[in-house]
């Protein structure tokens, strides 16, 4: 296996980032940049470096220590209503909820454990910050390996495909912290 190396971002990994992030928004998901959504891409400094709470790390490749390969964030943000259902914001509320995001890995660096690593990291950040009591998160079936990789670490609270009727797809995760 290739050892990556996993940190904590600065400001020197952010355009690596942002690349990261945006490539997958428009490959991955289809949709583009869409701002509602994504302004923590544009931005990441004031999302995940700038709050106490908040993390960032990268993945940097092997073969190049400078360039970033996967991404992973974590904020004290819960599911906002609306879009989100109703009981998931009360279920999961700001402040008290870890919210991981942007877990992301390039292609060519897929199916190596990287994902999983990060996620490790990223639990262990919340478990290490004291206030929260909840980890959650959000995605989307439609991206290959999404579903049964987050299955894989938690359970599903609410699948939206069971209530929409095909108006959203979203499945929303809980993992435990303690993993």
């Amino acid at each position: 296996m290739r050892d990556y190396s996993i940190r904590a971002a600065g400001p020197d990994d952010l355009d690596g980032a942002r690349a990261v992030m945006l490539d997958t928004v428009y490959r991955d998901f289809g949709t583009g940049y869409v701002p509602r959504w994504h302004g923590d891409i544009v931005d990441p400094a004031a999302a995940y470096l700038a709050p106490a709470r908040h993390t960032l790390l990268v993945a940097l490749d092997p073969d190049d220590r400078r360039t970033v390969v996967a991404t992973a964030a974590l904020d004290s943000r819960g599911p906002a209503h609306p879009p989100n259902p109703r009981e998931l914001a009360e279920r999961y509320p700001s402040g008290e909820t870890a919210q991981l995001r942007r877990i992301y890995v390039r292609p060519e660096h897929r199916r190596r454990g990287l994902a999983r690593r990060m996620v490790g990291e990223l639990l262990a950040f919340a478990a290490a910050d004291g206030g929260y009591r909840s980890v959650y998160l959000h995605t989307d079936p439609a991206v290959p390996g999404a579903e049964p990789f987050w299955r894989s670490l938690g359970k599903v609270v609410h699948d939206e495909r069971e209530t929409t009727d095909g108006v959203s797809d979203v499945v929303h995760f809980e993992i435990p912290m303690g993993r």
